[in-house]
């Protein structure tokens, strides 16, 4: 009878979750234009910190010249990732053959060879169409493996999806459907929601921001429409809004507003890759001026530019590999969001990979409530296997109920912040901490709070030119939270 009642249980949660899965699903589908219009008037992208995105080529941008010849084009732009596209001709010293999922393995592993040569990868493949049987469309998804291919664009010209999303599972490949402007079925980011509703979540968009502009979309609306979805962008700058016959141009010089597009796939924590598509008529012989001041002009806007994330993403997940715990406690990560929360008693999560000396180190951090107690350390001298490291490395304090010299942005026990720039508990803050030389400066969301030239004070007995950087847990019950975690090396 238990038994009965188990199993009863078990297949009653699952019917739940499925039924919260389909509704959730339906919500999503349920999604419009209009819907998320307000979302994103009232969304301030200006302060977003936008994230550093990976730049690959669509190869059509360089379609008057061959595959071969893109290699020499992308890496005079300082682009190391491809996206081919069925039909470009493959190169003069194969004449009449052209870059396909056809090409035999012989032709295959010479293209493996060059890229190589070039160190470079190929990242998506597409706009590639195939039919809804099994044989069409393992050709595109062996060819994918082949080439290391994470990512195929197409425009699906069938309904049913449930043997595209068979093979998606099967080869752990995206597949990214694409929008050319009207008439395309595609072409009304509605269209593409509906279609991946219910489906396996590594089906999604590939964003063409230009062929939306083309059809009176805003690029911004459609990507926040999409928001989960999205796993490829073909960005484009246009010359004029809702007009069909529109050119690209560099970004940064048209109508789409090329930050707050970046800004939304910032906040959308996206990790897909920024496919340049430059398709401007009259620059088809010579598309590189132009990309290459767009690609400077989104380097300029990218706030993490040249830092370095040190909270780990890989293979759809945040991880704390590289990162090592001392002491009582723990830090739970959570692997979606990429939050750390401090758990357990004082201890020590430090970066193991590398020590610095001088160094800017940018985070967000939030407190449970007023009496949340934690510290980031700065220059730990040795790989920590006593608590002999809080007197040899400073601690920039977070406490907001604290005073003084051990209260939030303090350096802990030895120089107090100038003023109080934290937000109320709850919320999350923005903290930049530079220690360059024997100069430490901490800013709070934009204000600079501390500015000392450092000296043994406190309980630092001493302190070292270069070392780790850690974060403190302290304890369960006011706990600390972090996130987007970067540090750049100063030279």
């Amino acid at each position: 009878m238990k038994r009965n009642i188990m199993v009863f249980i078990v297949i009653l949660l699952m019917a739940l979750v499925s039924y919260a899965s389909a509704e959730q699903q339906t919500g999503l589908a349920k999604r419009t234009l209009a819907s998320v219009k307000e979302e994103v008037a009232s969304t301030d992208y200006k302060d977003v910190r936008i994230k550093k995105l990976p730049v690959s080529i669509q190869c059509w941008t360089f379609r008057k010249f061959t595959f071969y010849e893109t290699l020499e084009k992308a890496k005079e732009l300082g682009v190391k990732y491809l996206q081919p596209y069925p039909g470009q001709a493959l190169g003069k010293d194969v004449p009449g053959v052209r870059f396909d999922h056809n090409l035999d393995d012989a032709l295959i592993k010479q293209i493996r060879d060059r890229l190589d040569e070039y160190g470079m990868a190929l990242v998506s493949y597409g706009v590639v169409g195939f039919e809804n049987t099994e044989e069409s469309m393992k050709k595109v998804f062996d060819f994918a493996r082949k080439m290391g291919i994470r990512t195929i664009v197409t425009e699906p010209n069938f309904e049913d999806a449930s043997l595209l999303e068979k093979l998606v599972k099967k080869y752990n490949i995206n597949i990214a459907i694409h929008n050319h402007p009207q008439p395309s079925t595609y072409y009304n980011p509605e269209k593409v929601l509906e279609y991946v509703a219910g489906l396996d979540e590594r089906i999604g968009c590939c964003a063409d921001t230009g062929h939306w502009m083309r059809s009176g979309i805003n690029p911004v609306e459609a990507l926040r429409l999409l928001k989960g979805r999205i796993k490829d962008v073909h960005l484009k700058d246009l010359n004029e809004f809702g007009t069909r016959e529109a050119y690209d141009v560099p970004f940064g010089s048209g109508k789409a507003n090329i930050h707050d597009i970046l800004a939304e796939l910032t906040l959308q924590d996206f990790r897909g890759f920024l496919a340049v598509e430059h398709e401007n008529p009259k620059e088809v012989d010579n598309p590189s001026p132009s990309i290459k001041k767009g690609i400077e002009y989104i380097q300029s806007i990218t706030y993490y530019q040249d830092y370095e994330e040190i909270l780990g993403w890989s293979w759809g997940r945040y991880t704390k590999h590289g990162w090592n715990h001392y002491g009582p406690g723990y830090f739970m990560l959570d692997e979606k969001t990429g939050i750390l929360k401090g758990q357990g008693g004082m201890g020590l999560l430090w970066y193991s990979r590398r020590e610095y000396s001088d160094f800017i180190l940018d985070l967000e951090y939030r407190c449970e409530d007023e009496y949340t107690n934690s510290g980031i350390f700065l220059r730990v001298p040795d790989l920590p296997t006593s608590d002999d490291y809080i007197y040899h490395s400073f601690e920039i304090q977070i406490n907001d109920s604290g005073k003084g010299i051990h209260k939030t942005a303090a350096v802990y026990d030895a120089e107090a912040p100038r003023l109080d720039a934290f937000k109320k508990s709850g919320e999350w803050n923005h903290m930049k901490i530079t220690f360059k030389g024997k100069q430490i400066k901490v800013e709070v969301n934009g204000e600079l709070v501390l500015d000392w030239e450092a000296e043994p004070r406190g309980k630092v007995k001493d302190f070292a030119a270069e070392g780790y950087v850690g974060l403190q847990n302290h304890d369960s019950r006011s706990p600390i939270y972090f996130r987007n975690i970067f540090i750049k090396e100063l030279k």
